[in-house]
């Protein structure tokens, strides 16, 4: 439940796609990269979840080499037919923490899926992501293999990942895509050059990552680098890092003005503006906030009900533009680096 006792919206994800509440949650961090996880709070913000109308799960073969996957069985087993259960494949990971390849061949998606059907206890994912492209495997390939899927009843929908514009064109060419998840956030806007105008024209969802910036939009950190946990993966990146951060921290002057005079949070000013920027575009949205809190939980879903102001969004628009710092510290693999 909300705070006002009622389940959040609900949103249809592509055209003939899977109904979902409008907000999902993003189970990465309950496995791994954000330091230590209560594994007991971690389940007790699945079930919170639910209760406010959360059907959307997120969790990726990468995620604890598997271990997000296999924590997430049970949760499914128990709510099967109440819930979205979405995961991806393409990272490749080896005993080097630091490695991340990309593999999207056939003969990868095929072994991954079955890994991932047998981690989550499922007999068919609901929706199954191409985390990464790999550009010199052609489309017809790769996601020839997941219509393949499809087809055989292991996949339900058929989702991308870090794309642009023209690579969803030509996905969907291949087999209709329901939904395409990018990193967008105030502090993250680069979809909007031509992966958001694609997915309106072609009926896509769109499910953001990081909506809150991987946290920074909270305002919980006046310098990241210095205040992160160990084993913290933001420790790495360019955002929380020295100059970059304090630089950061400062540009969220506007948004904690906007939340102290609603008397809200900043995160849920943050997400508020997701919503909002994607109905400026015509495009259905389901972010996917990630926590392992319930009652961090239930404040992200309150965000739903805000409708910020003409005025407010104007005071908001300028920061993305602002932001210092790449959003990862190799960029190669998103879709930043093969826009014209």
């Amino acid at each position: 439940m909300t705070e006002h006792g009622t389940p959040i919206a609900r949103a249809e994800l592509g055209r003939g796609g899977p109904v979902v509440g409008v907000q999902g949650l993003g189970c990465m961090g309950m496995s791994e990269f954000y330091g230590e996880t209560d594994e007991t709070a971690a389940r007790a913000t699945l079930d919170a979840a639910l209760a406010a109308g959360v059907t959307l799960f997120d969790t990726a073969d990468v995620y604890g080499r598997g271990a997000n996957e296999e924590f997430l069985a049970p949760f499914v087993a128990a709510h099967r037919d109440e819930i979205t259960l979405a995961t991806k494949f393409a990272i490749e990971r080896n005993d080097d923490p630091l490695y991340r390849g990309v593999r999207n061949d056939r003969a990868y998606v095929r072994h991954a899926v079955e890994d991932s059907l047998r981690r989550l206890g499922v007999e068919v994912i609901d929706l199954y992501y191409m985390h990464r492209r790999d550009p010199d495997v052609p489309f017809a390939e790769s996601v020839g293999a997941m219509a393949e899927l499809v087809r055989e009843g292991k996949v339900r929908h058929l989702g991308l990942s870090e794309v642009t514009g023209p690579e969803l064109r030509e996905a969907y060419a291949v087999h209709p895509i329901a939904a395409v998840q990018s990193e967008w956030s105030l502090f993250s806007r680069d979809v909007e050059r031509s992966a958001v105008g694609a997915a309106a024209e072609l009926g896509v969802a769109f499910v953001p990552y990081s909506p809150l910036g991987r946290g920074f939009l909270t305002g919980a950190f006046a310098d990241a680098a210095a205040e992160l946990p160990a084993g913290d993966f933001r420790q790495r990146q360019p955002r929380f890092t020295g100059e970059n951060a304090r630089a950061n921290a400062a540009l969220l002057a506007p948004v904690r003005e906007i939340a102290a005079a609603r008397g809200v949070t900043a995160a849920q000013v943050a997400l508020a503006w997701v919503q909002q920027r994607a109905a400026v575009h015509g495009l259905t949205v389901v972010p996917i906030p990630g926590t392992r809190r319930p009652d961090r939980l239930r404040e992200n879903t309150a965000a739903t009900r805000i409708t910020l102001t003409g005025a407010e969004l104007a005071l908001l628009e300028p920061l993305a533009g602002r932001v210092e710092g790449a959003r990862y510290p190799d960029m190669a693999f998103t879709s930043d680096s093969r826009e014209a």
